[in-house]
């Protein structure tokens, strides 16, 4: 009997569901002094262990199938033997954003749900390296980290945050190694162009913008959040128009690295009667060839490009093939260097651990999370799995792969899904 029959029967003939109940009931309980509650743990505990070794003596493989049971419905466990035989192999890292993704403010409070850590725990303690990617700061990061899955596995050896979007990467345990700060490898003139940038950015905004926003980010990325609530009609006016504006200073800030001369100053675009200047619509016609997103935003900002992508300078071109902009609706408009990125960070994560082969759970939700779902892809590294509420761009890759889509607050459903794949590459 195969596989897939054997999981049939199991899933058939048990009530899975129950044993599932108990499981969770078992390992989520939280501490309590009361006896009565110890008690009906110990009830539950036993008729788990009593379920378990049912299904145990009712088949050769007996225990690994009363444990995928006990940890995955039937959709979840079906999925994971879809992906073993596509791929052929365990998932060997899990490289996890968090905003959005482990946690969501519209299901968890904005709090990772103590089911996803306990996965994590135990997909760690099972022999998978956890690495943390984010755009946070390594000290918020760490912190939550520590409160959430504790100081032991944090400083385990076999976990890494990548932090600021590939700014640095942190893996305690690993001697010299164990703080990477990859902006130290930046060239000069990049650092030059994000420096002009940062310095102008509240600055030389229009006032009415400036009290819109507020600036967040490093030295090698530039990020305008509104003062609004996230994904209201204020936040998405107000984004849309700092996207535009963003763009603009760039564009004025490459070609003063280029050609050692201010353009047309750094005024706002409405101060300028006769347009947005030669380098600020090269900025627009770049940036809007390469996303129709933003394409779309300059559109309706009445701020379309009158150049071609063909018009733009070598040099300036040169330039700005090195550093993103990103637009997330209603959210934030950013600037970030190419040169560090989540994929490269994420590198070097897996370099410090020492996985040479990786095969990775990729799980997020943002235009950066894709360019690691992206790389796994091209060079068969790994698996990709996104919230229903992700970037549209972000969405159609994970469809077009593996359909790994999730409802918000419920990243447990894709661990569970790896951890039988995993239980299936022992079999």
């Amino acid at each position: 009997m195969d596989r897939y029959d054997l999981l049939y029967r199991l899933y058939q003939e048990y009530e899975t569901d129950t044993l599932r109940d108990l499981q969770n009931f078992v390992d989520l309980f939280p501490p309590v002094d009361s006896r009565v509650a110890l008690e009906y743990w110990q009830d539950a505990s036993d008729d788990l262990e009593a379920r378990k070794r049912e299904i145990a003596e009712s088949f050769a493989a007996g225990e690994t199938l009363a444990d995928v049971a006990a940890r995955a419905t039937r959709e979840q466990t079906f999925t994971a033997l879809d992906l073993y035989s596509k791929y052929g192999r365990p998932v060997n890292a899990l490289v996890l954003d968090v905003d959005e993704t482990l946690r969501s403010a519209g299901r968890t409070d904005n709090e990772i749900p103590r089911e996803t850590l306990h996965l994590l725990t135990e997909l760690h303690e099972a022999g998978l390296p956890i690495i943390i990617c984010t755009g946070q700061t390594l000290e918020n990061v760490k912190g939550f980290m520590i409160q959430g899955l504790g100081t032991e596995l944090v400083h385990s050896g076999s976990f890494s945050i990548v932090y600021e979007a590939g700014t640095g990467v942190f893996t305690p345990g690993h001697g010299s190694d164990t703080k990477r700060l990859l902006y130290e490898t930046l060239e000069e003139e990049v650092r030059e162009v994000f420096s002009l940038v940062r310095s102008r950015v509240l600055t030389a905004a229009p006032e009415e913008l400036r009290r819109s926003v507020h600036l967040q980010g490093n030295e090698f990325n530039v990020t305008l959040k509104p003062n609004f609530d996230v994904g209201s009609d204020a936040a998405e006016a107000v984004i849309d128009e700092g996207l535009v504006y963003l763009v603009d200073l760039l564009g004025r800030a490459v070609v003063e690295a280029v050609e050692g001369i201010s353009d047309v100053g750094i005024e706002s675009r409405t101060g300028d009667s006769e347009g947005p200047g030669r380098s600020a619509d090269w900025a627009r016609a770049y940036y809007a060839a390469s996303d129709p997103e933003i394409a779309d935003v300059l559109d309706s900002e009445d701020a379309t490009p009158s150049r071609e992508v063909e018009d733009i300078p070598a040099d300036v071109q040169a330039r700005f093939d090195r550093i993103d902009v990103a637009y997330y609706h209603a959210d934030a408009a950013e600037i970030g260097s190419l040169d560090l990125d989540k994929p490269t960070g994420v590198r070097g994560a897996l370099d410090v651990l020492g996985i040479d082969d990786p095969f990775v759970l990729m799980m997020g939700d943002s235009k950066s999370d894709l360019r690691v779902m992206e790389w796994a892809e091209d060079v068969d590294a790994g698996i990709a799995a996104a919230p229903k509420h992700a970037s549209e761009s972000v969405l159609d890759h994970v469809r077009s792969t593996d359909e790994l889509v999730y409802d918000p607050g419920d990243a447990g459903s894709v661990l569970r899904i790896v951890s039988v794949l995993n239980r299936l590459d022992e079999w």
